[in-house]
Formats: structure tokens, sequence, C-alpha cells
């Protein structure tokens, strides 16, 4: 042993923990027979699954690849991107995903600024491909998704491989296993690094939060990317031996969404509220029946009241809402089914995002670091085993990110007397109105009580008399007009004047991130790009 010891305690005589492979290993040796996956009309047992995540690994280890190689990966949801996870986990190598929809130019700065050494790619993206070539002098490997061309095939490699066990690589508490990219909302995406210790702890903390009670028996639904919060969903899934369903189809179908509801009795799902909104609107939620679903967990953002009151009313008492940054794998609050209620009145927390999850813990704090009482703003800071090990090779980042073993998450929010937290937004999205703060938030669910709008995002944007002044764009509901004035005339005293937007436009959509988020930075880059704004002034050449 080395280190020093804790007063009245001893350095720990070992920091070794479970490989996060084993979850499939468990799964397949009890439920070996069983389906463990669908896609389409595909099914692979238990079993399978863990045969082919025994070959790929085999394969990646005989080309090279080590433990703590990252290995990129580069994929529409489907079976081997699943796989790919679990088997970058087995050799010991880290895993990183990219959201399919980003461009070629995206990837390959994922590619450079994780020294990726092997690249895992859908064979339709030749041109990622090239891309990451160009950008990753550490590249060595480079195999083919859905057929060939780019490099060997996986399915070649797996049925080469298969047969052969391969034997977990041995990990500790802080040996990574996911470089979990940021969304890049705000400059370039960081690689949030995620240890298997971690997130051993964050598998067992949704189960226990989240999703008390699953088993063999459930079915789980994907809705969103796998290289995301979708991907952390189904990690706790495979332990507990949760059957994964992945829709056929690449884009949102709600109908085969329901209907694969129906047909797998699914239980539980993981989705944002924007995607909620989209499918507890369309006409299919009535025509499938839905009764077995008992979690319809929601994160990325607080779900605004009207549409949690319409998803409550169609689906029931069903909604899960968590609150967490992809730095904290979504483990900072958790508001269960029970606390959510399809009708206003006394007792109902309206607009909060839930308590503290289990052995987590909230702090609001000012600027200087000081923990605020309840009932006053600040910014949530948290602490607990599933906040991250920091951003990879980023130290300014990581400065600025901790203070005091407490990680920053940049939301703004305060607590009640009870502890439960309420997120006012992001600290970069308030702003100063003629000396007062504005959290565009506030706003946007007084304006979304109006019957006509679906959507609306509110941004604070430089004025020479007030110094910022709000803008609102909005989208009506399908068949329903509105104007400017007529809004603007309905918002009076719902609010307080100088929170008022001081424009409103009206937009077909609202653009959204690949993970279906309303992103403020997207719309203010749509009002420059549409002259309903001023563009920023550019920086004069020395």
């Amino acid at each position: 042993m080395s280190g020093i010891a804790p007063v009245g305690g001893v350095v720990p005589a070992t920091k070794r923990v479970m490989n996060l492979s084993h979850f499939l290993r468990q799964a397949a040796r009890r439920h070996a027979e069983e389906t463990g996956f669908v896609w389409g009309e595909r099914r692979w047992s238990w079993a399978e699954m863990d045969r082919r995540v025994d070959a790929m690994a085999q394969a990646l280890s005989a080309r090279g690849i080590r433990k703590g190689d990252r290995v990129l990966v580069q994929s529409r949801n489907c079976n081997q991107l699943f796989e790919s996870m679990f088997a970058c986990f087995r050799l010991g190598a880290v895993w990183v995903p990219t959201n399919f929809r980003q461009t070629p130019a995206e990837v390959a700065y994922l590619a450079e600024s994780s020294g990726a050494s092997a690249l895992l790619c859908g064979a339709e993206f030749r041109d990622h491909a090239s891309a990451v070539r160009e950008a990753a002098p550490d590249l060595r490997l480079v195999v083919s998704i859905g057929g060939e061309g780019l490099g060997e095939d996986y399915d070649t490699l797996v049925e080469r491989h298969l047969g052969t066990p391969f034997p977990a690589a041995d990990v500790e508490h802080d040996d990574p296993c996911w470089f979990f990219y940021t969304s890049g909302t705000t400059g370039r995406p960081k690689a949030a690094v995620l240890t298997h210790g971690q997130m051993g702890f964050v598998a067992t903390n949704h189960l226990c939060d989240l999703m008390p009670g699953l088993g063999s028996d459930d079915a789980s639904l994907v809705v969103a990317p796998l290289s995301h919060g979708a991907g952390i969903h189904q990690l706790a899934q495979v332990a507990r031996a949760v059957k994964t369903v992945l829709p056929a189809g690449d884009r949102l179908d709600p109908d085969e969404v329901w209907g694969l509801v129906e047909r797998w009795h699914v239980s539980n799902m993981f989705t944002v509220p924007t995607i909620v909104k989209l499918l507890t609107e369309h006409p299919s939620v009535d025509a499938h029946d839905h009764s077995s679903l008992r979690y319809v967990i929601y994160a990325g953002a607080p779900m605004y009241r009207e549409d949690q009151k319409h998803a409550l009313r169609k689906l029931g008492k069903v909604l899960v809402q968590y609150f967490g940054l992809g730095e904290v794998t979504g483990n900072i609050t958790v508001l269960p089914p029970a606390l959510h209620e399809a009708e206003d009145g006394p007792g109902v927390r309206i607009g909060t995002c839930g308590y503290e999850r289990t052995a987590m813990q909230v702090s609001i704090q000012d600027e200087a670091g000081r923990e605020l009482p309840p009932g006053e703003t600040g910014e949530v800071c948290v602490c607990g085993l599933a906040v991250f090990a920091g951003y990879y090779n980023n130290p300014e980042a990581n400065a600025k990110a901790f203070r005091d073993g407490w990680f920053r998450t940049g939301d703004l929010g305060h607590q009640d007397s009870e502890g439960f937290v309420y997120i006012t937004g992001r600290a970069s999205d308030m702003y100063i109105s003629g000396g007062s703060n504005v959290y565009p938030r506030e706003v946007e669910e007084k304006l979304l009580t109006h019957p006509a709008l679906a959507e609306v995002a509110v941004l604070g944007m430089p004025d020479r008399v007030w110094g910022e002044v709000g803008v609102a764009v909005a989208v009506t509901n399908p068949g329903m007009s509105l104007d400017e004035a007529e809004l603007l005339a309905w918002m009076e005293g719902k609010i307080a004047r100088y929170k008022l937007p001081k424009r409103v436009f009206f937009w077909e959509e609202l653009p959204k991130s690949a993970y279906g988020k309303i992103t403020k930075k997207l719309v203010r880059e749509e009002l420059q790009a549409r002259g309903c704004v001023a563009q920023p002034a550019q920086p004069v050449s020395a």
C-alpha cells in the first residue's frame, strides 16, 4: 500500500472494481437463451450478444488495440453500436461514441482530441471516415459497420472470432471506460472521462432511483441515440437483464414507437421533454395499448408544465424526471412518478426537478462558493460518486469546473426548505435588462400557457438603451395562428413588464441539437442568419 491514510482510516488495500462488461456476462449466464436485444424483426439472445462481444474484443485485441486505447464509434443506432460499448469495456479500452448526425469535421475533431486509435464506422459515413483518417495521427484501425469499403467488415470479424472466450480486463475504480463528449453548446465539445467505478455506481443509482423493481421480464425501448444518455440507460438495463428494443427506422416514428410498446410490453424508456411532447401529442398514442409502461424517464431539461400535464393525462403517473449533466451522468436529482401531478393544486411542486439522488449532494452557491440558504438563486453545484473524473487533456476546463471539490454545473437554481431543486436556467442564458436579472425559463413557462403556442425560446439580445432585452421565438400549434401584438397584449399583467420580450418571431420549427434539445446557441445563430437581430461585432485584427 502507498499513500497517506485518512485520519481514523487506512489507505485502501485495493481500488479494483468490476469491469462493466460483466453486466452482460451475468445476464448471459442467468438468462442465456432469453431475448436480450431486438432491432426491427431481428432478435439476439443474451448468450449470442455475449459471444459477439467476446469476438469483437478478440478482433480488436488481435489488431493491436489495448487497455486505455480510445475507440471512436460513428454509427446510427444498431446492434453493433450496442455491442461495441461492451467490447471496449471488456478489452479495457475507452468507448468514444459520436452522435451520427454530426458533420465529418465535427467527428474529426473528436478523433483528434480523444487521440483515437481505432474507428468503428457505419459504411454510409465514408466522408466521416476520411476526415478521421486525416485528423487522427494515431489511428491504426478502421472497421466498417453494415457493409464493406471503409475497412474490415464488423460482422465478418465477429464471425471469424466467434467461440473464442475473451477474459475481461482487470480494472480499477478510476480506469476510464467512456469519453462522454459534452454537447458543445458553447465552444468546442469537451471529453468528460467516465470510469468503471463511477459508472458501476451510476447504473446502480439509476436502478434504485429511476426504475426500482426492474427484472428480466421487463423491456426497454430506445428512442434516443445510444451514444449519449440512452447508452447509459441501457447499461442499467443490462445489469438487470432487461431486453432492449430498438426501432427499425432512424427517424422517430410515433406510430412505430407506440406499436413496439404494445408488442413488447415495454415498461420503460429514456427520452427528453421534446420527444415526450411529440409522442404524447401524436394520435397514435390513443391507438395502442401502453398500460405496460411504468417509467417514462425524461432528462436534458425540465419539461414545461403544460406539456407535463398533457403527458400525464395521456399516460398516467409514469413520468420520471431527472436532472443531470453528462459530467455527472444524470445523477443529480430525481422526481419520481408519485410526485408528478396532472393538475395544479395545493402541495404540487410546480417547476421542480426533484430532490437529491441517493449518495449525491447538491449545494446552491454564490460566485464566491458560499452556500446560499433555501429560496435564494445561485449556481447548482454537486458532489458524489457519480461525478466524472475530469475533462481529458483539458486542465483549464477542469479548473473552471471544480471548486473545493464541488462540480459546478453552470445551471442556476434554488432549493426549497425540503431540498427540492428548481432550475432557473443556464448561467449563460440569464440576461440583465435595465439592471434587473431575467431568467428566460420563467418567461417561457408563462408564454407556453397560451393555448396557441407549442414551443418557445427566449434569449437576451444586446440593446443600446437597456443593455439587453428579451427576444422570443415561438412555434404555434397546427392550425392555430398568433401574431406578436396579440401575444404581448395577452402577456400583460402575467409577468413583470421588464421581463416581457421586446420582440416575438414566429417560426415553423425551432432548431434542435442532435439529441432533440432546444439549444439557445442554435436559436441565436438562426436569428442572426435570418437577419432578425444584428450580427455580433467582429474582432479587429491586429
